[in-house]
């Protein structure tokens, strides 16, 4: 077992306290956006090795039936298929989507047939995985999350026509051209003329949302709709006329608690607006972006990945185990998530290891008890657990006067 040193990545809408909270250490003065666990060639992680230090995916490398087990390898290749992050969100991130394994795959053959730089920004695939993944809310967690149904949308924006005659301010032509696009009958049709019309730009786009902001804080009554028109008026001050801001108006508007979770599958339009959560996915960095962001927007390409589906809420459940595991585990085969309170005292819980896992401690100490050695592992402190070790049991650390948390991460090959 190795314990590990993580790369910070301080993108701009990071907390500046949140992740160093949790962890129990220093902040660092800057943003600190997401912590990166994992081999992701991008930032992996450094592994304590010997004496030495090795980056993980080397570490990897140099032996992966022992580090990530035959099963692993037959289906994932040769690499860590999953990546854990710690992810503070002060600010909103870019609203955004994931494609499929096709195409991904598609879409990384044709830029590098292309020669695209793999740093130019204008590449769409930096590898040819999917990225599905999940949040689990260690805050108050707040989100974007899929499309609603048209109808609900519909309702929205007539509402919105409403605050405009009560603000006494004259109506932008979009709103009603967006009004008949949801009362389409057929609502995949229904979502994306909507989502075409918006994400297309333009001068009548932004005025039309700067129109909407105005008529929104002029005193008229948001009713029911408070929440997602709120959070549109909040969006324009970070990203003034931008796309995604009415287009959030589309879009789930969900609210997360402590110990809650949902998952994203490929398709999904959606984006994290605040809060601090454990963030798991597939070990890949493709990414089409859809507005808030100043960064590269490939419509066309954006538009070939989107689900334009109605969908409920991809909320994730705990599942208990009889060995007293508690599990996270969404329909994706390259990761489950499971989390660890021990009391002291407590008897130890084992890991649901199904080839490699990583795991990170938030709260306490523990101690990873497997049948070639032992590792304590401190608050804040993380660890890679090849293939090999299995089986592994974590237990609470003698003397401990307070209970340990902790989170592992391995594949969801046996879910």
């Amino acid at each position: 077992m190795y314990e590990l040193e993580n790369v910070l990545r301080p993108y701009a809408w990071g907390s500046r306290t949140a992740i160093a909270g949790l962890l129990g250490r220093p902040a660092s003065g800057g943003p600190e956006a997401e912590l990166w666990i994992g081999a992701h060639p991008d930032s992996p992680s450094v592994a304590a090795d010997g004496g030495g230090r090795l980056a993980l995916d080397a570490l990897i490398a140099g032996d992966p039936e022992h580090h990530l087990g035959g099963e692993s390898v037959a289906e994932f290749g040769p690499r860590l298929p999953f990546l854990l992050k710690v992810l503070a969100a002060e600010r909103p991130l870019s609203l955004q989507v994931h494609p499929t394994q096709e195409q991904a795959r598609a879409g990384f053959a044709r830029e590098e047939a292309a020669g695209v730089d793999h740093a130019a920004a204008t590449r769409n695939y930096k590898d040819a995985s999917h990225k599905p993944e999940m949040i689990f809310a260690l805050t108050d967690f707040e989100a974007l999350c899929g499309f609603r149904p048209a109808a609900e949308s519909h309702a929205v924006f007539l509402h919105l026509a409403s605050c405009f005659d009560l603000a006494g301010l004259a109506l932008p032509p979009l709103i009603p051209q967006l009004l008949a696009d949801l009362a389409q009958p057929d609502e995949p049709a229904a979502l994306r003329s909507a989502f075409e019309r918006l994400i297309a730009g333009g001068d009548d786009v932004a005025e039309a949302t700067a129109a909407v902001v105005a008529a929104l804080v002029s005193g008229a009554p948001l009713g029911t709709h408070a929440a997602e028109l709120g959070t549109a008026v909040n969006l324009n001050g970070e990203y003034p006329g931008d796309p995604g801001v009415l287009i959030s108006l589309l879009l789930n508007r969900i609210s997360l608690a402590p110990g809650e979770a949902v998952y994203l599958p490929a398709g999904n339009v959606h984006a994290y607006l605040h809060g601090l959560g454990i963030e798991v996915m597939a070990s890949s960095d493709n990414v089409l972006r859809g507005g808030l962001t100043p960064k590269f927007v490939d419509v066309p390409e954006l538009l070939k990945t989107v689900a334009f589906e109605a969908v409920a809420v991809p909320r994730l459940s705990a599942e208990t185990t009889m060995l007293g595991q508690e599990l996270y585990r969404p329909p994706f085969r390259e990761f489950a998530l499971q989390r660890v309170e021990l009391l002291p005292g407590a008897e130890p819980v084992p890991l649901a290891q199904s080839g490699a896992a990583v795991i990170i401690v938030v709260a306490g100490a523990v101690l990873l008890d497997s049948p070639k050695g032992d590792l304590q592992l401190e608050h804040g402190a993380s660890a890679f657990l090849p293939a090999a070790e299995a089986p592994v049991n974590v237990h609470p650390v003698a003397g401990a006067t307070g209970p340990a948390v902790a989170f592992a991460v391995t594949t969801g090959m046996k879910a």
